[in-house]
């Protein structure tokens, strides 16, 4: 039988087996691995939704753009829309983003784990920049949003919010509410919109949950495919326009968040299964990203493949990722820095990406040459 650990440590031989959709009993849940289903679930809220009381990342944050559908849904994410669009980010971000990856480079020194010395800290101060909150340290925020993290991974894999993710959620909450009376803040904007204090909160929340799990994830799943893979890696360094389709690729094969999670409102049939109503229906964005259907040779990293733009990492339908432009240049910057490096290395003992609901490397340990 699978178990929890078994996906959270290697997913992609079970998410095969059941293409394009099956019962996954550790899960208690119908697992979408197909892609064209897994659009067609995404993409029709009325049947798939959110907005249901076992939603993991609702129970630790409470109802946000996230775990909500339709009108409310429309009111809690329109607020955050504008200023994530694909011109308005290069325009606000391209620089300070820069310049962020140039300030955090400057202080590493071989070796280093990336993970916590760049991917970590730049996401971390790219959201809070966006978001107009209030200063607090990397390591701080970091602490709050690890904690949350887990608790939400904890709640997908059947347990209940723990005592530190909903302490860090508090101490969030309290950051956060600081900050929605600053003048020019999107928090602000969003306040004045007509979203209460907690509601306020509740989306800044899971926009900085996004937006640091995405970075860091991108970052750190990109460089460790590039870094185990020399040939591709070549492949990059010898005509540096494939970078950003190496970025596609790693996000398909492993995108940071891995997993949403739906509920059934009526009962339907899906590629010959029937799907009752209230059954949990979670689409692997993973195996959605290796359906040999759309994607040839799926395991295989290829950085010129042509359709890797195709993956789902950013999901689809209502509630495509909204920093999708924003981490994109984000990741994009942060590898354009790390791959000056000269001699740059993966350390043996680097550890593979791990995680049920969100998958990266716990550390990527470097080396290069001085």
């Amino acid at each position: 039988m699978t178990t929890v650990e078994q996906l959270a440590n290697d997913p992609h031989p079970v998410l095969a087996s059941i293409r394009p959709v099956g019962w996954v009993e550790a899960l208690n849940s119908w697992v979408v691995t197909g892609r064209s289903l897994a659009v067609q679930v995404l993409r029709d809220p009325e049947t798939f939704t959110v907005d249901d009381p076992r939603f993991s990342t609702a129970q630790v944050v409470g109802p946000s753009m996230l775990s909500l559908d339709g009108t409310p849904h429309k009111a809690h994410r329109d607020p955050f829309e504008s200023p994530f669009g694909l011109a308005e980010t290069r325009r606000r971000f391209a620089g300070p983003v820069q310049q962020t990856v140039a300030d955090l480079m400057s202080a590493v020194s071989s070796p280093a784990d990336l993970r916590t010395a760049l991917a970590g800290p730049l996401s971390v101060a790219v959201v809070a920049y966006s978001l107009g909150l209030p200063p607090a340290s990397a390591p701080t925020v970091l602490g709050w949003y690890s904690a949350i993290s887990e608790s939400v991974s904890g709640v997908s894999a059947g347990r209940s919010v723990t005592d530190a993710g909903g302490a860090a959620f508090a101490e969030l909450h309290k950051h956060v509410a600081s900050g929605i009376d600053g003048s020019d803040s999107l928090l602000a904007a969003a306040a004045h919109a007509g979203l209460g204090v907690d509601e306020v909160v509740a989306n800044a929340a899971v926009l900085m949950f996004g937006g640091i799990e995405t970075t860091e994830g991108m970052i750190t799943n990109a460089l460790w495919y590039l870094l185990n893979h020399p040939d591709q890696l070549a492949l990059v360094r010898n005509e540096p326009e494939l970078l950003a389709n190496a970025v596609e690729e790693s996000l398909r094969l492993e995108p940071a968040a891995a997993v949403v999670d739906r509920y059934a409102t009526r009962d339907i049939e899906l590629a010959g299964h029937r799907i009752r109503r209230g059954d949990m229906v979670t689409v692997s964005l993973a195996g959605a990203g290796r359906d040999p259907q759309v994607f040839d040779d799926p395991d295989t990293f290829d950085v010129r493949r042509p359709n890797a733009r195709r993956h789902l990492a950013f999901a689809s339908g209502p509630h495509i990722c909204l920093g999708m432009h924003l981490t994109r240049l984000e990741t994009l910057s942060a590898l354009e820095a790390v791959l000056e490096l000269p001699g740059l290395r993966l350390e043996p003992d680097s550890p593979a990406p791990y995680g049920l609901v969100f998958r990266k490397p716990p550390a990527l340990n470097v080396n290069w040459d001085a």
